[in-house]
């Protein structure tokens, strides 16, 4: 019998060298022409998408179109003449919510603050020598929305905005501004229960941020927050052994409840600012 030939042995396959990772889509430079817009307070956000999407919005002079957009913190921007119009053009209403409405999203059972707005309930400050307010129209109750909450259980100062600036400044996370409350109490202050409201309690596990907090009479306090919590001043008021029987918010930032009867309405005017 022949012999077989022998097997050649076969060298192991080499493996290929590995290659550096190839980052599809690497991180673009520069910031968000929204979130400048934004900052700015030229737009809210998602009202900076909507002008990049019509092309609203020039960034150094060239218009911008692409949504997520980023540019250098420095670039100058600007709106279109027809944007910065319907800026101009959106409306914001003080109204004076009467206990029993919601100010937000409507419950079973109760209206939503929004359905007092309507001509008849528009109030008009005859005694001023300025020009007159404008002329309701149904327009202004398209995309008017609460810039801030105030329960059912509470009166008092609500605005309601189509401005996403104004929005901004009085409820997004940075906002500075004050709201004033008046508030009857029941009940017998714990020791140190003052100095607790003015500083140093906490809700939901998270420190609240310092408080006016002060004696007006024997029934009544005067809160001034910059922050709005849900419930928060009866929350507070629980903490350091008293009840809230009546709770009325009289100013947000510079802007006073003044005159303003419940259940009536009346627009910022051009000289008032928050």
């Amino acid at each position: 019998m022949s012999e077989k030939p022998a097997r050649r042995s076969r060298p192991p396959p080499q493996r290929p060298e590995p290659q550096p990772r190839r980052q599809e889509n690497p991180p673009a430079a520069g910031v968000r022409v929204s979130k400048l817009m934004s900052e700015r307070g030229l737009c809210s956000r998602r009202e900076a998408d909507e002008h990049i999407a019509r092309g609203r919005v020039f960034v150094d002079g060239m218009r911008v179109t692409e949504l997520g957009a980023r540019t250098s913190p420095e670039a100058t921007i600007t709106l279109s003449q027809k944007a910065q119009n319907e800026q101009n053009a959106r409306v914001t209403l003080l109204l004076h919510k009467p206990v029993g409405y919601v100010s937000g999203q409507p419950e079973p059972g109760f209206q939503p603050a929004i359905s007092l707005i309507d001509a008849a309930s528009q109030w008009r400050e005859t005694a001023r020598k300025t020009s007159p307010s404008r002329t309701f129209s149904p327009a202004h109750l398209r995309g008017l929305a609460p810039a801030g909450r105030l329960d059912i259980d509470s009166s008092g100062l609500l605005v309601l905005t189509q401005d996403g600036r104004i929005a901004k400044l009085l409820i997004g996370e940075d906002s500075e501004i004050e709201k004033e409350y008046l508030v009857r109490v029941s009940g017998t202050l714990d020791e140190n229960g003052l100095a607790l409201l003015n500083h140093g309690l906490s809700l939901d596990d998270k420190p609240l941020l310092p408080a006016r907090v002060e004696w007006i009479n024997d029934e009544q306090l005067r809160f001034v927050l910059r922050e709005g919590k849900k419930r928060q001043i009866r929350r507070m008021c629980e903490l350091v052994g008293l009840k809230v029987i009546g709770l009325k918010r009289v100013r947000i930032g510079r802007i006073l409840l003044g005159k303003l009867p419940p259940g009536k309405w009346r627009y910022l005017r051009e000289d008032e600012a928050f």
